[in-house]
């Protein structure tokens, strides 16, 4: 988390800083002046000054919320250009002015003494108040950058939190510390932070159709660079330097950097002379004295201060937002399907889905020409309700009610207009997954007539005493197992025939239970005799050829097929990379590129099915592969493996981070092929 937290760390630190020097100078000159009774003045003024910048982070954070998709990204991409500007303003400011802030604030303190009360307010609320408002807008942009990260936040926090210390100790003449170099080195580095946050907000106009070159990259590593890896992650969170950037965001970073630390180190070695101070104010004693005695009670201005910029946020959020289409409750049943609904008005909306029938039910919204799905809820019990949000925009809608053995309906269609477009998954249908279910059953078929032979000769390695040889047919045969896509029972009661592992057995690898591949790699790679492997290898040949006659007649859904592209690499990395499943041949990570080789045709017979469906998808899981593929290549010297438990850390981190990320990319796979019911 410490790369999120990073700059908004260096961010809160130093606004924090900037903030807390001007409030430690006015109360220190209050005090020096003998005008300590106009301290709550002060502290008023910085309760205003905070409560407007959170009212401003709720309103960016609402607002944001209700816009689309598209919208967001340009929404966001604006507000990161805007933060750029800000701390750009902030950073060559507080150059100039750390020699002589102390002094320009005593004179606007000495000034406002002599005036009434709501002079200080004013003057401490200005103060704050710009850093208020650029440490808000700041950490709104690189908390969109994170995501769901909470390292903004928390870095946000730990650096208000020491800037607060430092300056009660400066106050307290307990500590000394160079403003000069501190702002200094700061500035710097958040010269370069602000670079990566503009090529962010580039590449999020460009996302939301602003900007153009969008798919113009100007280099893409992801294919050689770990985008999981430690630094990887931290570039990414720090610098906002991803292993594919686009010209845009490339020219937008680099020429900030050029041009904005040029001449930010042009001023610092251009030093202007030093202000003397002003003289300390007179007393205010008396002028306090004549004063006549307060009539409003205490709490009124700091209650005032912090409900009227909380009210305002509220009102902004309220109106500024579309109009939620929470209060629609839609009827989901075959007789009353979609009765409730009107059209909405575009932007990100919530409906409440309430069964009205008395059979649990599936309900769409759907594009009524082309069966799309924009959202749904499953398992809608009778009687109950349940949320459903999805991004409406400008095109048609309707429901679709799936009752469980019930007949499905579509409802009276609406036309929703403006809003841009929004994001809808095509359903695909049983027929959609016959063509690459016949490919994949065809090609498993292939492997286990190729497995069928490759276990013969197995036993026969071992029937003859050629245990050598027996090792490297092993690692054969099993690779080809590997690859057929062995996951969560595909192969029902087989799989733990020929590929079961001890753990559970009540005598572990002495169980007579205890077959197959694992059985033998135990026996091989653990000194037993070829009399004592001969009946397990033969009774793993002939499980083979029971697979292989039983494979045609097993119950092999079409929607189970998607979940393999998932569920094969969930098995490699629950157990191969934890080197869970070794039993004495250290060939885990060959398993493990057998796993991928599996994948990989798989996603071959439903590339089609895919890129008709989300175009950008198979590219990123392509790099995915490519980038796993050369860390197993990496492992695999001749005709041997490195044993998971021999590599370094950072290559184990690396493989686990590689595979990680995969399996990410390829989540949104079984939603995009699933069968959904059509009326």
């Amino acid at each position: 988390m410490w790369d999120d937290a990073f700059p908004s760390f260096l961010i809160g630190l130093r606004e924090g800083l900037e903030a807390g020097l001007i409030v430690s100078i006015l109360v220190a000159t209050l005090v020096r002046a003998d005008a300590r009774s106009r301290l709550p003045q002060v502290w008023t003024g910085v309760l205003a000054a905070v409560a407007l910048a959170m009212s401003f982070g709720a309103v960016l954070t609402f607002t944001a919320a209700s816009l689309s998709a598209t919208a967001q990204e340009a929404f966001g991409g604006t507000l990161s250009l805007v933060a750029v500007a800000f701390v750009t303003a902030m950073v060559f400011w507080m150059r100039r002015s750390a020699r002589s802030l102390s002094g320009e604030i005593k004179e606007k303190v000495t000034s406002a003494l002599g005036m009434g009360a709501g002079v200080l307010v004013v003057t401490s609320f200005l103060a704050v108040g710009r850093e208020g408002l650029e440490t808000a807008l700041f950490l709104w942009t690189t908390a969109q950058a994170a995501g769901e990260s909470a390292g903004p936040l928390t870095g946000a926090a730990v650096g208000l939190l020491l800037s607060a210390a430092l300056c009660w100790g400066l106050y307290r003449r307990v500590l000394k510390i160079n403003l000069t170099r501190f702002f200094t080195a700061t500035g710097v580095v958040l010269i370069v932070i602000a670079s990566g946050v503009l090529g962010y907000g580039l590449r999020d106009l460009q996302e939301g159709g602003v900007l153009p070159g969008s798919t113009a990259f100007a280099f893409d590593l992801s294919g050689s660079i770990d985008a999981g890896s430690w630094y990887g992650t931290l570039l990414q969170g720090v610098f906002n330097l991803t292993p594919a950037m686009t010209w845009l965001q490339v020219v937008g970073y680099g020429g900030y950097l050029a041009v904005v630390m040029t001449l930010f180190v042009r001023g610092v070695r251009a030093t202007p002379p030093k202000q003397p101070a002003p003289a300390e104010p007179a007393s205010d004693r008396e002028a306090e004295a004549a004063r006549p005695a307060r009539r409003r009670p205490a709490w009124v201005v700091p209650v005032a201060v912090v409900t009227v910029p909380a009210v305002i946020a509220g009102l902004a959020v309220a109106f500024g937002r579309p109009k939620s289409a929470a209060g629609q409750t839609i009827a989901v049943s075959e007789k009353d399907c979609g009765k409730g609904f009107s059209a909405p008005k575009p932007g990100r909306q919530t409906f409440q889905m309430h069964n009205t029938g008395d059979k649990t039910s599936e309900v769409y919204l759907v594009d009524p020409a082309t069966s799309a799905v924009y959202g749904e809820v499953e398992g809608l019990a009778p009687g109950t309700t349940r949320a459903l949000v999805a991004t409406v925009a400008g095109g048609t809608y309707a429901w679709r009610c799936v009752p469980s053995n019930g007949t499905a309906v579509t409802s009276k269609a609406v036309r929703v207009t403006g809003g841009g477009a929004a994001q809808a998954v095509v359903p695909a249908s049983e027929k959609d997954l016959a063509g690459p279910l016949a490919q994949y059953k065809s090609y498993v078929g292939q492997g286990l007539a190729t497995l069928g032979r490759q276990t013969h000769t197995l036993a026969a390695d071992i029937q003859g005493n050629h245990l050598g040889q027996a090792r490297a047919d092993w690692l054969v045969a099993h690779r080809t197992y590997a690859s057929l896509g062995a996951a969560y029972g595909t192969f029902e009661d087989f799989d733990q025939k020929i590929n079961g592992r001890a753990d559970g057995l009540p005598d572990g690898v002495q169980d007579k239970g205890f077959t197959g591949f694992h059985r033998l790699e135990y026996g091989l790679w653990h000194g037993e005799s070829a009399t004592s492997l001969t009946a397990p290898a033969q009774q793993l040949a002939a499980d083979t050829a029971g697979l292989r006659s039983a494979f045609p007649h097993q119950d092999f859904d079409p929607s189970d097929l998607p979940l393999r592209a998932h569920e094969i690499l969930e098995n490699t990395l629950q157990f191969e990379l934890t080197g869970d499943t070794d039993e004495g041949s250290g060939t885990n990570l060959a398993t493990a590129d057998a796993n991928l080789a599996g994948t990989r045709e798989l996603l071959t017979v439903l590339r089609p099915l895919l890129t008709s469906r989300s175009p950008h998808l198979l590219p990123t899981v392509d790099a995915d592969i490519a980038r796993l593929q050369q860390l197993l290549d990496a492992a695999h010297h001749g005709s041997s493996w490195t044993p998971v438990d021999r590599l370094d850390p950072s290559s184990r981190a690396r493989l686990n981070g590689a595979t990680g990320q995969l399996l990410e990319d390829l989540a949104p796979v079984p939603d995009l092929l699933e069968i959904r019911k059509s009326a």
